[in-house]
């Protein structure tokens, strides 16, 4: 059996985000999140399970939202964030600060927001189970997500 290895040196000019799902993919996922310039990036979409990329602009947010059937799992991959989460729109009762390597599980039902806490571009990877956008979705900006 062949091994292969992946090549680090070169990580940061040859990062593809496109939607590989859902064939059987490798990648470094610090690299894919930090290249990522749009508000969302599907980079991986199978038939249970999905990761998206996301970059928010310092002052923003990702807006305050909550999948009945998804769990989430949100991990910061450069920047600095407020997770604010609760079980009703009206009462997040829960805030974290979240920095570099850490990761916020969300359950389904669960109220979030992430906010961008510092001074340059939050970058995050984000896996929901089961997929929760379309397979190959690129949003370049908060707003064309909302639309």
């Amino acid at each position: 059996m062949e091994e292969k290895t992946m090549n680090h040196d070169s990580c940061f000019n040859n990062c593809d985000q496109t939607d590989h799902g859902p064939n059987p993919y490798v990648a470094n996922i610090l690299c894919a999140a930090r290249a990522n310039e749009n508000y969302r990036t599907a980079f991986w979409t199978g038939h249970h399970l999905q990761m998206t990329l996301m970059c928010i602009p310092v002052g923003d947010d990702i807006g305050l939202e909550m999948h009945p059937d998804t769990d989430q799992c949100i991990r910061v991959e450069a920047g600095k964030a407020i997770v604010k989460m609760g079980s009703n729109k009206c009462h997040l009762n829960t805030t974290y600060t979240l920095h570099v390597g850490d990761a916020v599980f969300v359950p389904c039902g669960t109220w979030h927001n992430i906010f961008n806490d510092g001074d340059c571009s939050l970058k995050l990877s984000s896996i929901y189970a089961p997929p929760h956008h379309p397979w190959g979705t690129v949003q370049p900006n908060k707003e064309d997500a909302d639309s």
